[in-house]
């Protein structure tokens, strides 16, 4: 994807305040709940909503599920990729489509419930360019604790990924993250992770790019239901993470910080 697929910028006052972006594999069974939550929040707020499900290559009808859910005062689209191209991929196919003001990339079973966008909004508004949802901070809290092996295996891809880049971070794989509209151009054009160590290679280009990332504490439900699987995912991880800090070596920052 490079930028011939951008789609010309509308006109401002015809852009919803917040586009959600939502990486989906095989999850009709749990996405009509997290549709509604972010309709109702819509609906309560007053804001310009635009949801865009990128569904990766799903087999289980998560698309047409998309299609049926009546979206209230929201505008609803689905992005189809043929193939299961992983979850980085689609991320920024749906950044690149999105046309909101704020972006705001989500997991498809809301483990962060959509209310808590409203923390990350407003470091937006003091002139942060990426604001990321964090299970590691102070003021995080988590319902439930995860389980011990959960918790064992993040510490070990944390201390490996901390030893290679971004030292300052706690928690970067959290998959509920605000971009400013300008740089999530910036950086999902660059970007070139299709798979789980993503956030690493994003938050690395926001760095080397010169924007200004903050780090906030949510609240986050533990999921049985997790598509993650530790031993393999944390292994071809790490793979990337080597990768990644090679790419990031050569990105050269904007001309001026953001």
């Amino acid at each position: 994807m490079g930028t011939s697929q951008v789609r010309i910028d509308e006109p401002r006052k015809h852009r919803p305040a917040l586009s959600v972006i939502i990486p989906a594999y095989n999850e009709r069974g749990r996405l009509e709940v997290p549709l509604g939550q972010v309709r109702d929040y819509a609906l309560r707020t007053g804001k310009s909503v635009e949801v865009i499900v990128v569904d990766d290559g799903s087999r289980d009808g998560t698309a047409a599920l998309v299609q049926r859910f009546d979206p209230g005062p929201m505008s609803v689209q689905v992005l189809r990729n043929p193939l299961n191209r992983g979850k980085g991929y689609s991320v920024k196919r749906g950044m690149l489509a999105a046309s909101g003001d704020v972006l705001l990339m989500s997991d498809a079973d809301f483990s962060t419930p959509i209310q808590e966008v409203d923390r990350l909004l407003s470091w937006i508004e003091q002139g942060c360019a990426v604001v990321i949802g964090s299970r590691r901070m102070p003021e995080s809290v988590l319902r439930p604790a995860q389980p011990w092996f959960r918790r064992l295996m993040e510490r070990t891809f944390r201390a490996f990924r901390r030893s290679l880049m971004l030292r300052d971070i706690r928690d970067t794989q959290c998959g509920f993250k605000c971009f400013r509209r300008d740089a999530a151009r910036e950086i999902f054009e660059r970007l070139a992770t299709d798979g789980f160590a993503f956030d690493c290679e994003v938050l690395g280009l926001a760095r080397k790019l010169g924007y200004r990332v903050k780090e906030v504490g949510v609240l986050w439900c533990n999921d049985p239901d997790s598509r993650v699987r530790w031993v393999r995912d944390s292994i071809r991880m790490i793979l990337s993470l080597l990768r990644i800090r090679r790419r990031l070596k050569r990105v050269r920052p904007l001309t001026s910080g953001q």
